[in-house]
């Protein structure tokens, strides 16, 4: 693990010569907002929000890339954005039903860092590093250090995969895989592409969002490098996510011909309104990128403060079919611990 928190494997740091697309992105993690105390002061908040978010913070760190504070509202701590990363009081009151390992990771684990859920899947869980630290992720406590972190250590892993001829799709996941470089993830892929009956790679990563320099020639390059057919979810829950700086990679994205599925969270004070929602379902499909999943939150210990009702996430993709066609408005869904998909709510 280098200086700025990045899983990066031995020898795969930026180098002089690198492209500079990798530069970039790595650049804006190096400089990504780690102190509550700044992004509080960067957007003019009250001493109230600075001494919670720090002693939030305390359990789990703040982390969020500039470009991405840069779309926040100064001087509103409801801004939807600084909703999502800026740590709050109530992370650390106990909520009954709310769990460290809310979407049963432990019990799916197959090897270190490999779980399967679903019949004809698998999952990698392949860094602990985000670009960003959502308030409400369901793997706040995953044991990331427990995981594999070079190609050696996966190798058990990958031979676990090549042994189960039932799974033909491999996911990405993390933490989020593109925090890694794009040399290492092409050994992986290339790996994987090994076994003959594996058919697709899915990448699920929120850098196109809140990173967008991300989406650079070298990662199109190995998405594409394969005879794995390759899909990319990321995840926006809101369009004043959506720059035009995040237009044009996912834009990249798709002109390269890879799929790109949005999946959102549900989430209190952020998007539980039917105009916001219908506005970013639009936004989505008019950057030819599918609404795939909205998500009832995973029921993580420090996230209650975010639950919806699931009669009001009903109630809202009901309003979003009156005023979408059908391919615009996403599934509602629930993950629940050894369930053999998840379930659809609306």
């Amino acid at each position: 693990m280098n200086e700025s928190g990045i899983l990066t494997p031995p020898n795969e740091s930026v180098r002089p010569g690198d492209p500079p697309g990798g530069r970039a992105w790595q650049q804006a993690l190096r400089e990504a907002i780690r102190d509550p105390r700044e992004l509080c002061r960067l957007l003019k908040l009250s001493p109230e929000h600075e001494a919670a978010a720090v002693r939030a913070a305390g359990a789990f760190g703040l982390f969020a890339p500039r470009g991405y504070a840069a779309l926040m509202r100064v001087g509103d701590p409801h801004d939807p954005l600084l909703r999502q990363v800026l740590p709050v009081g109530e992370e650390l009151a106990e909520a009954p039903g709310f769990a460290a390992d809310p979407v049963g990771d432990a019990a799916a684990t197959l090897h270190a860092g490999l779980l399967q859920k679903y019949q004809g899947r698998a999952l990698m869980v392949t860094t602990g590093a985000c670009a960003v630290h959502c308030r409400y992720c369901f793997r706040r406590h995953y044991p990331y250090s427990e995981g594999p972190h070079s190609l050696a250590e996966w190798e058990p892993a990958l031979k676990r995969l090549a042994a189960d001829a039932s799974i033909d799709e491999v996911l990405l996941s993390g933490g989020d895989p593109l925090t890694l470089v794009d040399s290492w993830l092409a050994r992986l892929a290339e790996r994987l592409a090994k076994i003959g009956h594996l058919r697709r790679l899915r990448v699920h990563t929120r850098l196109p969002i809140v990173i967008p320099e991300r989406v650079c020639d070298e990662l199109l390059a190995w998405l594409r490098g394969t005879r794995l057919a390759p899909i990319v979810l990321v995840h926006a829950n809101h369009p004043a996510e959506i720059s035009p700086a995040v237009e044009a990679a996912l834009g990249r994205l798709v002109d390269a011909g890879i799929p790109v599925l949005n999946q959102a969270v549900l989430l209190r004070g952020v998007n539980d309104d039917a105009d916001v929602l219908a506005e970013l379902c639009r936004r989505l499909v008019d950057l030819r990128v599918m609404p795939y999943y909205l998500h009832q939150l995973d029921r993580v210990q420090g996230a209650a403060h975010f639950e919806v009702p699931e009669e009001t996430g009903r109630r809202l993709i009901a309003e979003l079919r009156r005023r979408l066609p059908g391919y615009a408005v996403p599934r509602y869904v629930r993950e629940t611990t050894g369930e053999l998909s998840k379930s659809v709510l609306a």
